[in-house]
């Protein structure tokens, strides 16, 4: 698939509904059933109904309020602490110009939680020389799966215009192993 300009100027706070297929994609291979999971991004919460869906329990929360209210309004890129601890952080994290703002997304969730963090990034966010602590130097890293399909992000016949893949650290390993590289498409 090539990538392609979709010609959406995006504003602050946009809201990026996650497909609950894509959902599935990271819970079918890393199960949440009966986990206390942390959706720092919530949005109108599409992924934390997923997540209930394949048995979590979810905390949600957000910069801002959109159509649901959140569990609690939380600038998750901020310093506060007072947040309960969780099992599992799952997201689509806001990217920010040149992927910056989800850099600081994946370190964040590293130090707020240390059980399982899945993030929802763009296919090649591994790929950058910046982000080697995330992953080769990372021995947390365990694994990444990336969508066949692309994510529809906006109502309409439109597919996204960039491929995506969900990035899985796990708590700290007694033994490094190198990490999987699985795939996942939506379901016909």
């Amino acid at each position: 698939m090539t990538v392609v300009a979709s010609g959406y100027e995006r504003r602050a706070n946009d809201l990026y509904e996650t497909e609950a297929w894509a959902t599935r994609a990271f819970t079918d291979r890393f199960p949440v059933e009966g986990m206390a999971v942390w959706e720092p991004a919530a949005g109108n919460h599409k992924m934390a109904f997923a997540l209930r869906d394949a048995g979590a329990q979810v905390w949600t929360s957000d910069i801002a309020t959109y159509d649901r209210q959140h569990d609690q309004l939380f600038d998750f890129l901020s310093d506060r602490k007072d947040h309960a601890v969780f099992d599992c952080i799952v997201t689509n994290p806001p990217y920010g110009k040149g992927n910056r703002e989800a850099v600081r997304f994946a370190n964040r969730a590293l130090d707020r939680c240390s059980g399982t963090v899945a993030l929802l990034l763009t296919a090649k966010f591994d790929s950058g020389k910046t982000r080697k602590h995330l992953f080769a130097d990372n021995p947390r890293y365990v694994a990444k799966i990336v969508l066949l399909d692309r994510i529809q992000w906006f109502e309409g016949d439109r597919l996204g215009t960039e491929d995506h893949a969900w990035y899985v650290w796990g708590p700290k390993p007694l033994l490094r192993t190198p990490p999987r590289l699985l795939y996942a498409k939506k379901a016909a």
